[in-house]
C-alpha cells in the first residue's frame, strides 16, 4: 500500500516537475512558492522512498530497534578505534549490515550517534561494576584489567572513555550526555565500593578513576612497550 501511495505522489511529482520546468523565469532568484514546489517534488520523488522502503518491506518495531542497536554496537566499536572524525556514516551502516539511506531514520546527524552510542557504552560501564563483588577484592579486580596489557591492546573493545574523552572536549553535542554519563559513574563507584570514610568516598572514586584513565591514555600513545608496561604497573601499585 505504501509503494502504491509513493508511485502516485512520484507520478505527480514528476509531471509537475515537467511543467515548472517548461516556464521561464525572468527573474532570479526564484519566487519563494516557485522553491518551495520544486523542494517538494524533489523530496517526493528521491528523500520519501528511504524513509517508506523498511516499513513497505514488512520490518516490526523489534527489527528497527534491533537494526538500532546493531548501529550503535558497530559505532562505539569503529569511534573507539579510529576516533570520531576518521569514521563515516557509510562505514558504520556498512559494518552494521545496512545501507546508508535508513541512517537518518535511527539519527538526526552522525553527532547525535556520537552522543547515543558512547553514553550508552558509559552505562554499560556502570552496569558492569554490579558483576563485581563491593569490597576491596572487586575493587582490586576491576584495577588489574584496566591496567592489564590485554586492555593496553585492546582499541577496538576497550575503555570507551579512554579512548575518546580528547575527542569529546571538541563535540559539543555529545559534551551534555558524556558529562551526566560521567557523573553517573562516579556515583556508581563512591557507593559501590569501599573507600576511607563516606565523607572522602565521592574524591577517591574520582581519584581512583582518573589515575586510570590517564596511565592508559599515557600507555597507549607512547611507542615503547617497556615504558608502556611501567606505566600501568607504577599506577597499579600506587591506586590500591
Amino acid at each position: 500500500m505504501m509503494s502504491i501511495m509513493l508511485t502516485l505522489w512520484q507520478n505527480d511529482a514528476r509531471h509537475a516537475l515537467c511543467q515548472e520546468k517548461k516556464k521561464v523565469y525572468p527573474e532570479f532568484p526564484l519566487a519563494i512558492s516557485q522553491l518551495g514546489n520544486l523542494l517538494r517534488m524533489t523530496y517526493i520523488m528521491l528523500v520519501a522512498p528511504i524513509f517508506i522502503q523498511e516499513t513497505d518491506m514488512g520490518y516490526s518495531a523489534t527489527d528497527t530497534a534491533k537494526k538500532h542497536q546493531q548501529i550503535l554496537d558497530e559505532s562505539i566499536r569503529l569511534f573507539r578505534q579510529k576516533g570520531f572524525s576518521r569514521v563515516s556514516v557509510n562505514e558504520v551502516m556498512k559494518a552494521a549490515g545496512l545501507t546508508h539511506g535508513p541512517f537518518y531514520n535511527h539519527f538526526a546527524s552522525k553527532e547525535a550517534l556520537m552522543a547515543e552510542s558512547l553514553a550508552r557504552e558509559v552505562q554499560r560501564s556502570i552496569g558492569d561494576f554490579d558483576d563485581l563483588p563491593a569490597s576491596e577484592a572487586g575493587k582490586a579486580e576491576y584495577a588489574d584489567h584496566y591496567l592489564s596489557e590485554e586492555h593496553l591492546k585492546d582499541c577496538m573493545d576497550g575503555c570507551a572513555v579512554a579512548a575518546l574523552s580528547a575527542e569529546v572536549r571538541q563535540e559539543n553535542e555529545v559534551r551534555s550526555a558524556f558529562t551526566a554519563q560521567i557523573k553517573n559513574l562516579i556515583q556508581k563507584l563512591a557507593t559501590r565500593f569501599p573507600w576511607k570514610s563516606r565523607r572522602s568516598a565521592r574524591g577517591e572514586a574520582i581519584h581512583w578513576y582518573t589515575s586510570m584513565i590517564g596511565a592508559i591514555v599515557l600507555a597507549r600513545a607512547v611507542d615503547d612497550e617497556k615504558f608502556a608496561r611501567e606505566i600501568l604497573g607504577e599506577a597499579r601499585k600506587r591506586i590500591g
